[in-house]
């Protein structure tokens, strides 16, 4: 015997609600979207939204979107997912999104500029009415209202929500500074991260403000693209093997401080009895590592939450500064400590 068909398996139109109540779609529509100044018995309003309820019927956002209705819906575009610092960021971002009842989608780029040109296109294209760029590197405006996170540009009607970086410097500098650490390895960051310049601007002018020596055999230059620890691992064990007098690493992230601990582990020393690691971020596993991580905290969630309210303000009409800061702090755990006494000037 043929199984019945389940009403709710089957996709409910208009018109297969219509023709169950014996009413118009276009009744039905005035009800189901609270449409203005129609005379719809109170009795058929109820009827419409049991039958709606029981029959499982979704409205065709195409649809709304050819009425001008919003489609509530935004854009997320980010190089990668994963543990760390955009999966963080989205994590305020879904939050912010969730309490206003706005649906997303994410699309992830790894900073190819073809992907970071056309995926707005893709993304205006099936409905989304703005952008939240994280980490993302901008050439020039896109067709939507957007939001950037980390993403340093002056693009007309675009808003950046940025972190202080000259106070991150001073902070992660002074506090390695009042430990007695005066030869530390700067690391830079990968190239096409949009933090680097600015980070690493930042880091020399708070260098030059305590009077610490820079010296360029120190200097370590991210290039891989992942976020993995096995970013900074390389180069740190490369520096280990062709200088042992320096007593601190100032990490481009969370991530690379990990990969460099490990490093000075693989070299038979300790953290931070003999060299000291200060991280970037403070990504969750931070406080797992061991050592537990001394960290420069961005508030990642609050700066996701931040950049949707931003964005949904913006889709609302409101004016919206083009620059909102957010401040850095430290967090002293377990990778730093003061300077061995054969390596203090």
């Amino acid at each position: 015997m043929a199984k019945a068909n389940n009403p709710r398996t089957q996709r409910t139109t208009l018109k297969s609600l219509g023709e169950h109540l014996g009413l118009s779609p276009s009744t039905i529509s005035f009800v189901l979207n609270g449409t203005p100044g129609r005379s719809i018995p109170e009795l058929t309003r109820e009827r419409v939204r049991k039958a709606a309820a029981e029959l499982n019927y979704q409205p065709s956002m195409i649809a709304r979107t050819l009425r001008g209705q919003s489609m509530k819906t935004v854009g997320i575009m980010l190089p990668e997912l994963g543990e760390g610092y955009h999966s963080r960021v989205v994590s305020g971002i879904g939050d912010m999104l969730m309490e206003k009842e706005y649906f997303h989608f994410t699309v992830q780029h790894r900073h190819k500029k073809k992907l970071i040109k056309t995926y707005p296109y893709l993304l205006q294209a099936r409905g989304v009415e703005g952008i939240l760029a994280i980490d993302t590197s901008l050439s020039e405006p896109l067709p939507l209202p957007t939001v950037l996170i980390a993403g340093h540009t002056n693009l007309p009607d675009v808003t950046n929500i940025m972190l202080d970086h000259a106070l991150a410097a001073k902070l992660a500098l002074g506090h390695l500074y009042s430990l007695g650490h005066r030869k530390i390895v700067l690391m830079k960051g990968q190239s096409f991260s949009t933090d680097t310049g600015l980070r690493w601007d930042a880091t020399l002018a708070a260098a030059k403000e305590l009077g610490l020596q820079v010296d360029p055999e120190l200097f370590i230059e991210l290039t891989v693209d992942s976020v993995s620890p096995a970013i900074s691992y390389p180069q740190v064990n490369e520096l280990l093997q062709k200088h042992s007098d320096f007593t601190a690493i100032l990490s481009f992230n969370d991530v690379s401080a990990m990969g460099a601990i490990r490093a000075i582990h693989d070299a038979g020393m300790r953290v931070p009895k003999d060299v000291s690691v200060l991280g970037f971020d403070d990504i969750q596993s931070s406080l797992f590592h061991v050592p537990s991580l001394t960290t420069i905290r961005q508030p990642l969630q609050a700066m996701g939450s931040t950049a949707a309210e931003a964005l949904l303000r913006k889709l609302d009409g409101e004016s919206v500064p083009d620059i909102i800061w957010v401040e850095p702090t430290l967090v002293v755990r377990e990778s730093t400590g003061p300077a061995t006494r054969r390596h203090r000037h």
